[in-house]
């Protein structure tokens, strides 16, 4: 019985890498090699059975809330407005059957602040693949669009790409890093795609999930925390209200923003606009205990002080935030 059991385990292997070779070029193949691979094992379930062993798209799977919490509190420093928003942002939309339109987020601030890392962690809750994962897309705009003679070329092919992956996978994850370097009119050829249609072309996306990255309104939002610490006001204190409207209007305005007079601005489509606090010195000693937990190194504090002090600070006056926010902490920690 023992043997028998062991056969039909390697029957089953083998049915599936053969699947799998052919999965891109014939469904029918990976269905009656999984429906075999059922019959040997008692397994009914084609889904079931397949996503044990290949990355399945799951859309309907309920996000780990708790998960993603822990990951943001515990990765995540200064950030409290952007922890906040992206966790109830990312839970509602996920516990919504029937959302009425794609969830959009439009993350800002200086560089170094976490934008980056946060679009990495929502990936990783929402595939376990991550960025690597075949249902997880990011786009740079300097290596993606760096023409802008050829903007109707890029759109065209941006709105094939996005139709194409969200027809394989309805909870596709599209990331767009350096918006603030996208050329102009560009990114509007996305809007029908965010808009609250139930469907384009025969195509929903109303369970996709978009993520803009942009340094555009960092000026912005580190005045805000300025005139709340130059006030004797704490940066928790910061409310989102505080901060969206403004950020919203200025990258409207702003010609390098890659939102300029976007209509998906216009037409309300971002859902949340998301800004990213400058760090300060006590920040940026969190990020170089955190690199050193990831290493595998015990924490040394004198070293984590010498990183940090090794950063260079603003306003000339103040010094308060760090002007490239955790950016560089990889590479100055490989000297110490």
């Amino acid at each position: 019985m023992q043997l028998a059991g062991r056969l039909a385990g390697v029957a089953v292997l083998r049915l599936l890498l053969a699947a799998q070779v052919v999965s891109a070029f014939e469904p029918i193949s990976v269905g009656i090699a999984i429906g075999a691979a059922s019959a040997l094992t008692g397994y009914l379930s084609y889904t079931d059975f397949y996503c044990r062993f290949a990355e399945c798209c799951r859309a309907e799977q309920p996000l780990n809330a708790s998960a993603l919490k822990l990951d943001l509190e515990e990765k995540l420093f200064g950030q409290h407005l952007a922890t906040e928003v992206i966790l109830k942002a990312l839970i509602g939309f996920k516990n919504n059957k029937n959302p009425k339109k794609a969830l959009t987020l439009s993350l800002h601030g200086w560089a170094g602040t976490g934008k980056n890392f946060v679009s990495q962690i929502v990936a990783e809750n929402l595939y376990s693949k991550g960025l690597k994962s075949n249902f997880v897309h990011l786009f740079v705009s300097t290596l993606h669009f760096p023409h802008e003679q050829k903007i109707k070329l890029y759109q065209d092919q941006l709105q094939n790409w996005i139709r194409g992956n969200v027809s394989a996978c309805a909870g596709s994850v599209f990331i767009f890093d350096e918006m603030d370097k996208l050329h102009p009119g560009l990114i509007d050829a996305i809007k029908p795609f965010l808009d609250y249609y139930e469907q384009v072309d025969g195509v929903s996306y109303r369970k996709a999930i978009f993520i803009f990255l942009s340094n555009a309104g960092g000026d912005l939002i580190t005045k805000m925390a300025l005139d709340f610490w130059r006030a004797g006001k704490k940066r928790e204190d910061i409310q989102l209200k505080d901060l969206e409207p403004v950020l919203s209007v200025g990258v409207f305005n702003n010609k390098h923003s890659g939102l300029w007079h976007s209509g998906l601005i216009d037409r309300n489509l971002i859902d949340y606009f998301i800004p990213f606090l400058p760090l300060e010195y006590r920040h940026v000693k969190m990020c170089v205990r955190a690199e050193m937990k990831a290493r595998g190194s015990a924490i040394d504090e004198d070293i984590v002080t010498r990183v940090a002090e090794e950063m260079t600070f603003f306003p000339k006056d103040e010094k308060i935030y760090s002007d490239k926010g955790c950016k560089t902490v990889q590479s100055r920690l490989d000297f110490h």
